[in-house]
């Protein structure tokens, strides 16, 4: 990652994830909006006590999940992150909706003034128990660009741990980068193939 500036350094970033309550909406919810967000916050703030590196918000309890949220989620969303960012000013924050709602994170994190999300299918397809998740990298960048979120840093998921395979898996996502010089931003994650991607990428650079 060259972009010690977010975490303060350049590996091994403590990165803590806060799982927000069932949002308003979906099948488990039972708390009020304002109490979901105070929890949240409150457990954020046990993180930053605690000197971890940075935050990442989820909609964890969000079961069974879909592959388009609706938008009361999302303004659910952009409404708990406000509230934590403002809690933890001086923390690097980001989002992550389930599932695989990349470009409401996008749109939450700018909203709320976040600087990361955590991207999920943003290359490859793959099965999960929501159905087919295909790649969504182009699509999202290009959200990105039209909304002015250019600063909000994207961390993708490459191979999802828990994923089936949908589609031949022989090549890699290294070469998409390899011609652009951004393959350090937007395969910035610490995820855990990401050695796998750089490998890759060294080895095809010479083709591409």
């Amino acid at each position: 990652m060259q972009r010690p500036g977010l975490f303060g350094r350049l590996r091994a970033a403590v990165v803590g994830m806060v799982h927000v309550g069932a949002l308003p909406g979906t099948p488990r919810s039972s708390l009020p909006l304002t109490q979901i967000i105070d929890q949240a916050c409150q457990e954020a703030e046990v993180y930053k006590d605690a000197g971890i590196d940075g935050l990442i918000l989820e909609n964890m309890h969000d079961v069974p999940y879909t592959v388009s949220p609706g938008p009361e989620v999302t303004a659910a969303m952009a409404v708990i992150g406000a509230a934590v960012r403002q809690s933890c000013p001086h923390v690097p924050l980001g989002v992550q909706v389930l599932c695989a709602a990349n470009q409401q994170a996008i749109a939450i994190a700018l909203a709320a003034g976040l600087d990361f999300i955590r991207a999920e299918g943003f290359v490859f397809s793959h099965v999960a128990d929501e159905g087919i998740i295909n790649a969504c990298a182009g699509d999202l960048l290009r959200y990105r660009k039209h909304i002015g979120a250019d600063n909000i840093q994207i961390f993708a998921d490459i191979k999802k741990k828990h994923r089936g395979k949908a589609c031949c898996e022989d090549s890699c996502a290294g070469w998409v980068w390899s011609d652009s010089g951004e393959c350090e931003e937007l395969l910035g994650c610490r995820c855990s193939n990401n050695w796998f991607i750089f490998q890759e990428r060294r080895i095809l650079g010479k083709c591409c």
